[in-house]
Formats: structure tokens, C-alpha cells, sequence
């Protein structure tokens, strides 16, 4: 069955013809009309300091997602936690977890961009210390119980209604991060479908004998590769339906472009991540490049059968909710009827 998710991060260039406020109601609209058609998630990002606005709140959105769905979980990937008090980050992951027990999970990010380092005051050189840190205090906040913080003694609140607490993974696109999230006893979501990374998380899983490491759904190396060979397309990141896909383009093209453009400039740690495209220029870059996909109905339901997984991002770099809503209600009467009849 096709995996169907729906992402935000709301941003608005300067020349977006849209508010901030529009995008933000718009949101709310639509992770409602995907939790009616039972979309597996909704995906929220966290960045900090982009003129643009990428969102810099995802645990504030995902309560208010949470609170307008009944079935749809929230997936945070990833939050930046060394740019957090870990405690804090633990009391309102308890909260929301109370408000939709279960429907919670975060990828716990380290973050590369030196500017929002800058931004926090935290020296950057401290956040891989800084993750391990946050995966200890969540543990110890999820148990319910007094634990030790920093040596002094912290009880959060509220406890969480799932036992145990919301899923949480680590993320990364190295090597160093992949070994990290198997010494955390953590489960891993990559940035990057780079076999050497997924492989040194399950060769440190073995090692060390943590039987329950996982990525994607994946419990070995073996079943990962199986599922995703090294010579696979990449799913795209962007998926919009329509009629007319030369059209399309045309009106989203300068959106498209200043989104890539400057998401890939923040890739400056050395390692790309798998939804930038470095180097692109023009919307035509984009369109060929196969991580920004405008589609046909026909098309889309190709792409579903090919990656078993369709992730739409209607908003995407300022996008009119106007013409999102054009392309979600396309996708809604000539799409999700051929993928339903193909489960």
C-alpha cells in the first residue's frame, strides 16, 4: 500500500503573492482534508533565522495539527534539539502526547547551519554531545519518574499518556551520526540513502547488540537494500498534481527555484542531503532533476507504484493555497480512487 504523507515547512519569499497568516490557516485546512482521506502523516521541519520563514515552532504546529485531526500521526523531522533546553523540549512533548496519545514521533536533528548556532549562542562543535544529552532527558521525562539532570533532580510534566513516550529517532547523514543513533539505542532516519551510512548504523546495532534498530521500517541491512538498491531513483520530495504540468511549472517555477536554491546553500556541512538540489538554477533544472515532480494523474499513480510512497507538499516555497487546493482536489478524485483499487 502506497505510504501517503503531506509536509509543511510555510515558507513565504518576498515576492510570494501570499501572508504568512494565509499559508498558516491554509495548513490547517489541508492536514484536515488529509486526515478525512487517511494520509499516513504529516511532516513538519524546523529551521531558524530564514528570511523566508521556514518554520522555526514545529511542536506549536504539530499540537495545532494534532488538535484539528483524529487519525493522521505528526512526524517532526527533523526537530533541532541542540538548540533547545532538553527539559523543556521534554515537558511539551508530554503535553502534546497527552492531547493525541501515539500520533507523535520526532527525528532528533543536530543540526548544520552555523547561522542558527550563531542565532541560539551554543557553540556548534557541542551538538553531537548535545543529541546524546536530549535522548536522556526524553527517556527520563518519558518514564514518568524523578531523574537526574545536569546533577540536579527533574520530574516532567505531565507524564506521557504512551507508555514509554512518543517514538523517537535519531537523525544524521554521516557515518559518525548513523554509529551515534546505534549507541543511543535509537532507531535511524537518514538524510541520505548513501548504503555506507544505513550500514554502519545496523554493523553498530550488531555490535553492540541493540536488537530493535530500525530505518524506515527496516530491521537489516539486508531488508534495507532489499527495499531500497543503491541504484533507485530517489521518491521526490515535492509532489503536485495536474492537468498540465507545462502550466504548472510556469506559475510555480520562481517558488520552486528560490525554495531549492536556497535550501541547498544551507547544505554547508559537506554532505548533501537527499532533498536538496545543488546546482540547479531554473525550474527546468528542477524538472529534470526528479526531486521536484509535476505530475499528471496518470503520472502520479506511476510514481506511487514505482517509490510505494507519495509525499505532497502543497505549499511548497509560498505557494497560493488557491492553487494547492487545485492540485490536492485533483489528487483526491483521479488519484487516490486508482490507489486505493491497486491495495
Amino acid at each position: 500500500m502506497t505510504r501517503l504523507s503531506i509536509r509543511f515547512d510555510l515558507r513565504v519569499p518576498a515576492f510570494a503573492k501570499t501572508t504568512f497568516a494565509g499559508q498558516h490557516r491554509a495548513m490547517l485546512e489541508m492536514v484536515a482534508w488529509a486526515d478525512r482521506l487517511r494520509f499516513d502523516a504529516v511532516c513538519l521541519s524546523e529551521h531558524h533565522g530564514d528570511p523566508s520563514g521556514f518554520t522555526s515552532a514545529p511542536l506549536t504546529l504539530a499540537a495545532a495539527v494534532l488538535a484539528r485531526t483524529e487519525h493522521v500521526h505528526v512526524s517532526i523531522a527533523a526537530a533541532l534539539v541542540p538548540l533547545h533546553d532538553p527539559v523543556r523540549l521534554a515537558e511539551q512533548i508530554d503535553t502534546i502526547d497527552c492531547l493525541a496519545p501515539g500520533r507523535l514521533e520526532l527525528v532528533l536533528g543536530a543540526g548544520y547551519r552555523s547561522a542558527e548556532f550563531e542565532m541560539a549562542g551554543i557553540d556548534r562543535r557541542e551538538r553531537g554531545r548535545r543529541v546524546e544529552e536530549c535522548v536522556a532527558v526524553l527517556r527520563g521525562a518519558f518514564s514518568g519518574k524523578p531523574f537526574i539532570h545536569r546533577g540536579r533532580e527533574v520530574l516532567a510534566t505531565p507524564p506521557p499518556a504512551t507508555p514509554g513516550g512518543p517514538a523517537i529517532f535519531v537523525g544524521g547523514k554521516t557515518v559518525a551520526s548513523a554509529r551515534r543513533a546505534a549507541r543511543l539505542r535509537c532507531g535511524y532516519s537518514p538524510a541520505v540513502a548513501k548504503h555506507e551510512v544505513i550500514a554502519a548504523y545496523f554493523a553498530e546495532s550488531d555490535r553492540i547488540g541493540f536488537t530493535d534498530a530500525e530505518v524506515f521500517g527496516c530491521r537489516s541491512f539486508d531488508a534495507y537494500r532489499a527495499r531500497h538498491p543503491a541504484n533507485a531513483p530517489a521518491a521526490p520530495g515535492f509532489v503536485m498534481v495536474t492537468r498540465d504540468p507545462d502550466a504548472t511549472w510556469r506559475a510555480i517555477g520562481p517558488l520552486a527555484v528560490h525554495d531549492a536554491v536556497t535550501y541547498a546553500a544551507w547544505q554547508e556541512d559537506g554532505v548533501v542531503s537527499d532533498t536538496a538540489v545543488p546546482g540547479a538554477a531554473t525550474w527546468q533544472d528542477l524538472r529534470a532533476s526528479g526531486r521536484f515532480a509535476v505530475v499528471t494523474p496518470e503520472e502520479c499513480l506511476a510514481l506511487a507504484a514505482r517509490d510505494e510512497s507519495l509525499m505532497l507538499h502543497p505549499l511548497m516555497g509560498g505557494i497560493e493555497p488557491a492553487l494547492a487546493w487545485e492540485g490536492l482536489r485533483l489528487f483526491e478524485h483521479e488519484v487516490l480512487p486508482g490507489l486505493r483499487r491497486g491495495a
